[in-house]
């Protein structure tokens, strides 16, 4: 096979099980438009000793959206064909309505619903069905950018989507998604699997890892055109050998979600139509990847190379990165730099604009950004410029830019002087936010502070909360209804001239800056006997 380090590749497929340690995983390639390399490994079900094999489905998670995207695309000359359909669904919103194609590509500004579960009262196990999807999604009253300004990952557009195009073809999403895209691309056994509940194929994800030890995940949502797509490895081989084999068509629906869009200022967007775009290891990539609970999936195409890679674990080790090592390995990619310790980078600052925390910690690989949804590590240039891709810092005084380029977006963040404890006493009480029709409670207790939260879908289990400034508080949510967690979320207090605590905003990177107004006065739990 000219043009691939077969050696290189074999040697990085034997040791992903131990790189990637779980109870199993499936990882295939493919080249020219034919299978070159397919692997299964360990156990679909621990308990049963069911084997993992290359025609057990699993969860594609949000690979699901770009097949979404392709099937708009077949069905509708133009995206915003949908677009009178889409106030019905949006009955709430004021302003400016995002563009149908905008949904496709993550510049609508909405807040992502999954995110948004957290604040609306639901348990990480709770039942979340397809009406729930709906309800939760016709809340919204406004987005956090304008549409088309920005990029943010949302999943709630392509929940959207799939309700559009039922709603206008009359059909099932489901049926539509198998007879027009996954039939036609050789895909036989792939399918819509909404609910996650069943279990399809026997095959169990996991939560966990060889620290703490492996147990069955347990999910009860439902997902139609954000992550509902179960298919095994064999049909997603199927998959990129159709992406190959029609390359040169003009009409090939692979080629029309990849083709490069742009931002409503005519920036270049590296997001469309459910693909990312963007270069790894000296070569264009497009691919997505995704989770649920107990799953994770990655698949990335170079065009250029007519390479194509997919992973796909019963847990949640990194797909993603196992997919490009398999790709840097086989296109013998160059190695990566030696990292460069970060000095002097190491501190706290606001987004006021997005009221979010931004907080930078040195390391000996780099400058570790906590600010969106998982930490990133920056390779520092000199001691006020630091870099990763798509992403720079640099220090201007004491302020913190931050050009995050892949989102069109640019941050100025004031310093902020960190505390390790604060009294919580004045801001414990009900809070109520009617943008989204939820509430929380903060409590204070012997000095630990505590936050629950109210909504359509329940009472939510309490989370920690912990000071970051004054007035300032970090909020963790680690387990939430999908896979990925928010993470941390930046809670703001606000004040009266009189120092009284009138309101607070709080907001995560997919749902930033909700305010709640206060209700009633405060309330502080006694210390116990």
């Amino acid at each position: 096979m000219t043009g691939i380090d077969m050696a290189a590749l074999e040697r990085a497929l034997d040791l992903l099980p131990g790189q990637y340690r779980g109870p199993a995983g499936v990882a295939g390639v493919v080249k020219d438009g034919q299978i070159v390399a397919r692997r299964a490994w360990g156990y679909a079900d621990m308990a049963t000793r069911l084997p993992m094999t290359a025609a057990l489905r699993m969860p594609l998670c949000s690979i699901s959206k770009q097949m979404t995207c392709a099937l708009l695309l077949d069905l509708f000359e133009q995206p915003e064909d949908l677009a009178p359909l889409l106030p019905d669904l949006l009955p709430r919103f004021r302003g400016v309505l995002p563009g149908i194609a905008q949904l496709c590509h993550n510049q609508s500004g909405l807040r992502d619903y999954w995110a948004l579960t957290v604040l609306q009262g639901a348990a990480p196990e709770g039942r979340f069905t397809l009406e729930d999807g709906l309800a939760l999604l016709a809340t919204a009253e406004e987005g956090h950018f304008a549409p088309g300004a920005c990029y943010s990952y949302s999943n709630g557009n392509f929940r959207l989507l799939a309700e559009l195009i039922a709603r206008a073809t009359g059909r099932d999403f489901g049926a539509l998604l198998e007879d027009r895209i996954l039939r036609r691309a050789g895909m036989p056994t792939a399918r819509l699997a909404a609910d996650t509940r069943d279990r399809i194929d026997g095959v169990i994800g996991y939560e966990g890892n060889d620290e703490v030890g492996f147990l069955p995940a347990r999910s009860a949502i439902s997902w139609t055109g954000d992550a509902g797509v179960v298919a095994s490895l064999d049909d997603m081989l199927a998959w990129e050998r159709h992406i190959d084999a029609t390359r040169d068509d003009p009409a090939g629906l692979y080629r029309r979600i990849s083709a490069p869009v742009t931002f409503a200022d005519g920036a270049p967007a590296p997001y469309a139509y459910g693909l990312r775009r963007y270069r790894h290891a000296g070569h264009e990539v497009t691919g997505h990847g995704g989770g649920i609970r107990g799953f994770c999936s990655f698949r990335l195409h170079v065009a250029d190379a007519r390479l194509s890679v997919v992973v796909i674990f019963n847990h949640e080790a990194s797909a993603m990165r196992a997919a490009e090592g398999l790709m840097t390995a086989a296109l013998r990619g160059p190695a990566p730099a030696a990292p460069v310790a970060a000095h002097g980078w190491g501190g706290l600052w606001l987004d006021d604009e997005n009221g979010l925390f931004l907080r930078c910690t040195d390391t000996a690989e780099g400058v570790r950004l906590h600010y969106a949804v998982s930490p990133v590590m920056l390779r520092p240039l000199d001691d006020r410029h630091a870099e990763a891709p798509g992403l720079a810092l640099r220090r201007e005084g004491e302020e913190m830019v931050m050009e995050r380029r892949a989102e069109n977006l640019t941050v100025r963040a004031r310093p902020l002087v960190p505390l390790d404890r604060a009294d919580a006493d004045d801001i414990a009480g009900r809070y109520h936010a009617p943008g989204i029709g939820a509430a929380l409670e903060i409590v204070a207790r012997d000095g630990a502070a505590y936050i629950g939260f109210d909504g359509m879908l329940g009472q939510g289990p309490m989370e920690r909360m912990y000071p970051l400034a004054r007035d300032l508080w970090s909020v963790t949510s680690r387990r939430a209804m999908d896979a990925a967690p928010p993470g941390e979320w930046t809670l703001c207090i606000h004040r009266a001239e009189t120092g009284e605590v009138t309101g607070l905003t709080l907001g995560c990177w997919l749902a930033r800056a909700i305010r709640y107004h206060r209700d009633g006065r405060a309330m502080s739990l006694p210390h116990p006997p």
